[in-house]
């Protein structure tokens, strides 16, 4: 009979070093990952827990002129006139890849619409951990016009279908300052019943 692991004196793992220093890159250069160098992140990303294994999720490359055309649909799903909406329609073009999370809800007896979102959110939190593996930065962002109808156009969503937001991915900058996160007390967050 094997005793579980001691978490004292114990080497912290890569994947908890990962974990525990991820940060979001606001910021961002224009080199990307290719889409071949995307296709092995994408592929590990699919470990992610998925009750019922319905890959309830698929995601949307957006490069070049896909990127202006979410632009005018954040302005046209805006009052957003003049310079404003020229700024709004500049947003998506802060990286040079994003990555649309779309959660695809498929018909289950089993695995209610809100556990299948939680999959789809687990592949881009874990797509996140592996492009900055890989070398990228990366920053998942949403926003008030995740669900407008001009934004869905633009994706292709089907009526079972609802995007998450999206990975913007890009270069890490050579002068990008260290990321900057409060620690918690686990204690404060993690209850005994």
């Amino acid at each position: 009979m094997s005793l579980p692991p001691s978490t004292t004196n114990v080497v912290p793992s890569a994947v908890f070093q990962a974990v525990n220093c991820r940060r979001s890159y606001s910021k961002v250069t224009a080199f990307a990952p290719t889409r071949a160098e995307l296709l092995p992140l994408v592929g590990a990303a699919a470990r992610v827990a998925d009750h019922g294994a319905l890959r309830p999720w698929r995601l949307l490359e957006l490069r070049g002129e896909a990127l202006e055309r979410l632009g005018a649909a954040f302005v046209a799903a805006s009052a957003c006139q003049g310079s404003e909406a020229v700024k709004l329609a500049g947003k998506p073009l802060r990286a040079p890849l994003l990555i649309a999370v779309v959660a695809v809800r498929r018909a289950s007896d089993k695995v209610a619409d809100w556990e299948q979102d939680a999959s789809a959110a687990g592949v881009a939190h874990l797509l996140t951990l592996l492009l900055d593996d890989a070398g990228w930065g990366a920053m998942w962002r949403t926003g008030p016009f995740v669900r407008a109808a001009a934004v869905r156009a633009v994706h292709g969503l089907a009526d079972n279908e609802e995007l998450l937001g999206w990975l913007y991915v890009g270069g890490i900058p050579a002068d990008c300052k260290p990321g900057v996160r409060l620690s918690i007390d686990p204690v404060e967050f993690l209850e005994v019943l």
